[in-house]
């Protein structure tokens, strides 16, 4: 009788030790985030300073100088360029991944596994390797500095994810669903609106948000291929680099605005995306 009076400490102890260490790795992570967020209200003086100063009076000459960064309509069509790109992608990304997940899970087709590792396979490539391809498509077909662009090259880019993200999530939709809208009639369209999606909404919701981030993200392929026009939010965020130095107060205030959306999403979604991520992990 006493074993069980042992082994609960134990436990106990085990468990506390396991919570602390899970906080101080996120703590760790957590820093360098904290840190910008300071820094960004300190003066450029005081952000350069070596060792930091944490007292430092707060000012929001960062944000300002964001605000008031290129030129009369500052950044804001670079943040618009951005979610377009983000937004438009994610909606093409979804609607071309639902029908294809539901064929490979819901009704797989023969070899499906081989299909989803042909998927998989096209991440395998490094970005830079496919960029002077892409760039001399884009000049002979005249759409550098075109937001279209990178909205069809987000696309092709998070698709294979989203689709293999999307099949485990289906997998866990009851065919027996699915088989009865279909005796009443309803065409695969209408299953994959008003049975699936629903079913699967917070696989869709995780999915559409990692997406999201993913665009949102993005610069190697918006530097080379956009100018002034199509310029998205990170390789905005680059022109505060200049020849003159690192203005680190402005640099990480940019960063923070241009955060926030991604942060507001992600906030926004949080109770689907745990959900969706943790589809299919118990059976």
């Amino acid at each position: 009788m006493s074993a069980p009076a042992v082994s609960l400490p134990r436990r106990n102890r085990r468990g506390t030790a396991l919570g602390f260490l899970a906080w101080l790795v996120g703590i760790l992570f957590f820093l360098p985030v904290a840190w910008m967020v300071l820094t960004s209200f300190h003066s450029e003086s005081d952000a350069a300073a070596n060792p930091p100063k944490l007292a430092a009076s707060l000012t929001l000459d960062g944000y300002r100088s964001f605000l008031e960064a290129g030129g009369a309509d500052g950044p804001w069509p670079a943040l618009i360029n951005s979610a377009t790109a983000s937004v438009g992608s994610t909606l093409l990304v979804l609607l071309l991944a639902l029908p294809a997940a539901y064929a490979l899970s819901v009704k797989p087709v023969e070899k499906w596994t081989d299909v989803l590792f042909f998927f998989l396979s096209t991440k395998m490539l490094p970005v830079v390797a496919g960029l002077l391809p892409v760039y001399l498509f884009a000049k002979n077909a005249g759409l550098l500095d075109n937001i279209w662009l990178l909205v069809l090259l987000y696309t092709s880019m998070n698709l294979p994810i989203a689709v293999w993200m999307m099949q485990s999530f289906l997998a866990d939709v009851p065919v027996s669903i699915i088989e009865a809208a279909q005796m009443d009639g309803a065409g695969l369209p209408t299953v994959l609106a008003r049975v699936v999606a629903p079913i699967a909404g917070p696989g869709i919701a995780a999915t559409a948000l990692i997406c999201f981030i993913f665009s949102w993200n993005e610069m190697l392929f918006a530097r080379v291929l956009t100018g002034v026009t199509a310029q998205t939010a990170p390789v905005f965020l680059t022109g505060f680099i200049t020849s003159q130095g690192l203005f680190l107060a402005q640099v990480c205030a940019a960063s923070v605005a241009i955060s926030l959306p991604v942060l507001a999403a992600g906030f926004a979604a949080q109770d689907k995306l745990v959900q969706g991520l943790s589809l299919g992990a118990v059976k």
